[in-house]
C-alpha cells in the first residue's frame, strides 16, 4: 500500500512539473502566435450568390496601388468571374486623370460600358500653381467630360496634401469649391475617403485594438503633431458635406467613421447629399450588427454595396453576401488568421428582401446610372 500511494504521488508529482513547464512555455507566447478555435457551435448559412444582381460601388481594378501591372491582368476572364458571382456592374475608382484615365476608360468602360464605372481623382499638383481654384476645377471637367463618371476623393486629402505655402489642405478648403461644383453641375458623387479608422489616430501602445495591424504597417499611423486629430478631419468632412448642399457625396468606409454609427446617422438624417458605402468596413460594423441593421433600416437608399477589393474575388463577395442575408453568428470576416482589423468575428445583419434590393444595387444605380452595352 505505501508503494502504491509513492508511485500515485510520484505520478501526480511529474504531472506537476509537466504542466508547470508548459504553463512556462506558453506565458511566452507570442500574441501573433495565438490563434484560438472557438468552442461554439452556431449556424453557418452558404450564401454563395446574393439575392439580387450587385453593383460592387467601391474596386480598384486599375494600376493606382498595383502599377504598373494592372489589378486585372485578364479583363474577359474577371467579366466572366463577375458573372458567376452575381455581380453585374463595378466602379473603378483607379482611373486618376489624362493619360492614365483614358487607360482605364480603354480597357474597362469603352469595352464594357454597362460593367464598370471609371471615377476619375483630382491632381493634387495643381494646388501649387498661382491659378489652382480654376485649374481643379477644369481638370475634374475635364475628366468627367472624358467619360469618368464620379470623383474619387482619397484620405491624402487632409493628411498629406500640402499647398505651395506648405500648409495642409483640408476638405473644406475653400480653393476647392470649384471641384464640388463642378461635380454638381454635371450631376456626378464625389466618393470621399477622409480620415481612417480610428485607431490609427491613437498611440500606437497596448491599450490600441489595432496594434498588430499598426505593428505590421507602421506607416498607417496617424498618431502625432504632424496630424490632424481624427475628431479634426470628421468636422471638416461633415462641413464639406453641409456647405455644398448640391453636390452629393458617397463618405466611403461606412460615411468615414464606422466605429460611431451615431455619427453617421445624424450626418444621413441631416444631409440629404450624404449616402455611404460599407466598403471594407464589414469587420467593424459585423460586430455591431443590431446598430449596423437599424442604420440600413432607418436610411434604405443611402448606403451602397462596396467591398475595396484589389481587384474584389468570389471568396470576398461571398463574406459580404453572408454579412448582409444570414443572421448568422459569430463568424470570420476574413479568410486570413489572424484576420487583418483584429481579433474578433462578426454577427450578419440579416436585411430583408427590399432593403437588400437597394443596397446591392438599387441605390447605386440612382447615382450613376448604368449605360447601356
Amino acid at each position: 500500500m505505501r508503494s502504491l500511494r509513492w508511485l500515485n504521488s510520484s505520478s501526480t508529482n511529474a504531472l506537476r512539473v509537466l504542466k508547470v513547464g508548459s504553463q512556462s512555455k506558453l506565458r511566452k507566447l507570442q500574441l501573433r502566435h495565438y490563434d484560438p478555435k472557438t468552442q461554439l457551435r452556431v449556424r453557418a448559412s452558404e450564401v454563395h450568390v446574393p439575392a439580387f444582381p450587385v453593383v460592387d460601388a467601391h474596386a480598384h481594378v486599375g494600376r493606382w496601388f498595383t502599377g504598373p501591372a494592372w489589378a486585372v491582368a485578364d479583363v474577359p476572364a474577371f467579366v466572366d468571374q463577375l458573372e458567376s458571382a452575381g455581380v453585374r456592374r463595378v466602379f473603378n475608382f483607379d482611373g486618376r486623370w489624362g493619360e492614365e484615365l483614358e487607360a482605364n476608360l480603354d480597357r474597362y468602360d469603352r469595352v464594357y460600358p454597362a460593367r464598370f464605372a471609371t471615377f476619375c481623382h483630382v491632381n493634387w499638383q495643381l494646388l501649387l500653381t498661382a491659378d489652382a481654384d480654376d485649374r481643379l476645377a477644369a481638370s475634374v471637367a475635364s475628366s468627367l467630360q472624358a467619360g469618368a463618371r464620379g470623383v474619387k476623393i482619397w484620405k491624402d486629402l487632409g493628411l498629406t496634401i500640402r499647398d505651395s505655402a506648405g500648409r495642409l489642405v483640408m476638405p473644406d478648403d475653400p480653393r476647392l469649391v470649384g471641384i464640388w461644383e463642378t461635380a454638381a453641375r454635371l450631376d456626378v458623387p464625389i466618393a470621399i475617403h477622409t480620415a481612417d479608422p480610428a485607431a490609427f489616430f491613437s498611440p500606437v501602445d497596448r491599450y490600441n485594438e489595432r496594434l498588430e495591424e499598426l505593428l505590421a504597417h507602421p506607416e498607417w499611423s496617424y498618431f502625432g503633431p504632424q496630424f490632424p486629430a481624427f475628431h479634426e478631419l470628421v468636422e471638416r468632412l461633415e462641413a464639406l458635406v453641409g456647405g455644398n448642399p448640391r453636390t452629393t457625396f458617397i463618405g466611403l468606409h461606412a460615411g468615414c467613421y464606422a466605429e460611431d454609427l451615431q455619427w453617421v446617422d445624424r450626418m444621413l438624417a441631416t444631409y440629404s447629399n450624404f449616402f455611404i458605402d460599407i466598403a471594407a468596413r464589414i469587420a467593424e460594423l459585423g460586430r455591431q450588427p443590431r446598430a449596423t441593421r437599424q442604420l440600413m433600416l432607418a436610411h434604405p437608399d443611402r448606403v451602397l454595396f462596396g467591398t475595396d477589393g484589389i481587384p474584389p474575388h468570389r471568396d470576398l463577395y461571398q463574406i459580404y453576401f453572408r454579412f448582409l442575408q444570414s443572421a448568422d453568428e459569430h463568424f470570420p470576416y476574413s479568410w486570413e488568421s489572424p484576420p487583418p482589423t483584429g481579433r474578433w468575428p462578426i454577427s450578419g445583419v440579416d436585411l430583408p428582401p427590399e432593403l437588400l434590393q437597394a443596397v446591392y444595387g438599387g441605390n447605386a444605380d440612382r447615382l450613376v446610372p448604368s449605360v447601356a452595352g
